[in-house]
């Protein structure tokens, strides 16, 4: 695995951030225990976690390069991909795909021109699906980083993107 992590296209990484990830990698006695969370510092630093980031932890703990794969691909809340400045989420949980979720759904896709998982060109937004964001009667709901939006609906999406937007 750590031989396909060399292949994979190489990111450059700001020497300030990984300052800021050493120092915390450094501050803990058990850096193998504490993997998800050198995982989720780094994530919060960088945004993702590309290829040679996962590398640079594997390395920095004294690790396979695998294991550190291993538990960043198993969890979803990490992501190996870029992300837009604000994430959509879509809730797609039974309340609010009963009240119109897809529709929404759809309608985002539409205004933000991109398809889900996605990011939009101007690195602003990236669109994702969830289960449930336990806002059942707001539904159809959907999170823009952690705010909620509920009663959702064709009509007002523009209005919610567009407070991102600065228009």
């Amino acid at each position: 695995m750590e031989k396909d992590l060399l292949l994979m296209e190489s990111v450059t990484l700001p020497e300030d951030k990984l300052s800021l990830l050493d120092t915390y990698i450094r501050s803990l006695d058990d850096q193998e225990g504490m993997l998800i969370h050198i995982l989720h510092r780094a994530q919060h630093l960088f945004g993702y976690l590309p290829p040679d980031l996962q590398l640079y932890i594997a390395r920095s703990i004294g690790i396979p390069a695998s294991k550190v794969y291993g538990v960043v691909s198993f969890y979803s809340y990490f992501t190996q991909v870029k992300r837009g400045e604000h994430t959509i989420s879509v809730c797609m949980g039974t309340a609010c795909f009963v009240k119109g979720a897809e529709q929404v759904k759809e309608a985002l896709k539409k205004e933000l021109k991109i398809g889900m998982d996605e990011t939009t060109i101007d690195e602003l937004f990236t669109l994702k699906e969830i289960r449930c964001i336990g806002a059942c009667g707001l539904a159809p709901a959907v999170m823009v980083d952690d705010k909620v939006y509920g009663h959702m609906n064709e009509g007002n999406i523009k209005a919610v993107t567009s407070s991102y937007k600065g228009v």
